[in-house]
């Protein structure tokens, strides 16, 4: 069974991590993705091609459907999707949530939440998700670059 993925970027900061991760969504399957508020886009505010975006990206970022949406219509954004019959889940380290498995979650349509590099989902968010997931970490680090997480997060649940 395929499942439909949606992957939203909440706040990153960063262009690599951003393009890091559309390479990776599109390799996965993902449907689309939308990018909330400061994310970087791999169009300019002039709508140019960045080159910066589009040499991590290597080309995925023609290849895979994106959108940005503004901070202040991003619960509009959760609401639509949860109406259309997505799931949301956020992947954050949070005390509700639940170790990341590939089957913990059966699910056929799915939106993932990804927080910024720094300060992870916002809790506004965090409040109005089905679900919060988290990598189980094993070394001294707590945390994995947001690229790499999304990675996983996306090989496991998709």
């Amino acid at each position: 069974m395929s499942k439909t993925c949606v992957l939203i970027l909440e706040n990153l900061r960063s262009v690599e991590n951003t393009a890091s991760i559309f390479r990776t969504a599109e390799g996965l399957g993902v449907s689309k993705i939308i990018l909330v508020g400061t994310t970087p886009a791999p169009l300019d505010r002039f709508g140019r091609k960045r080159v910066d975006f589009s040499k991590v990206a290597l080309g995925a970022e023609d290849l895979i459907e994106w959108e940005h949406v503004a901070v202040q219509n991003f619960q509009f954004t959760i609401s639509n999707l949860q109406t259309d019959g997505f799931k949301i889940i956020a992947l954050e380290q949070h005390p509700k949530s639940k170790k990341l498995r590939a089957d913990s979650l059966q699910l056929e349509a799915f939106a993932l939440v990804v927080g910024n590099e720094v300060d992870g989902v916002s809790k506004e968010i965090l409040e109005t998700v089905d679900e919060i997931v988290e990598i189980p970490m094993q070394g001294k680090k707590e945390s994995l670059n947001v690229s790499v997480a999304t990675g996983i997060a996306l090989f496991v649940l998709i």
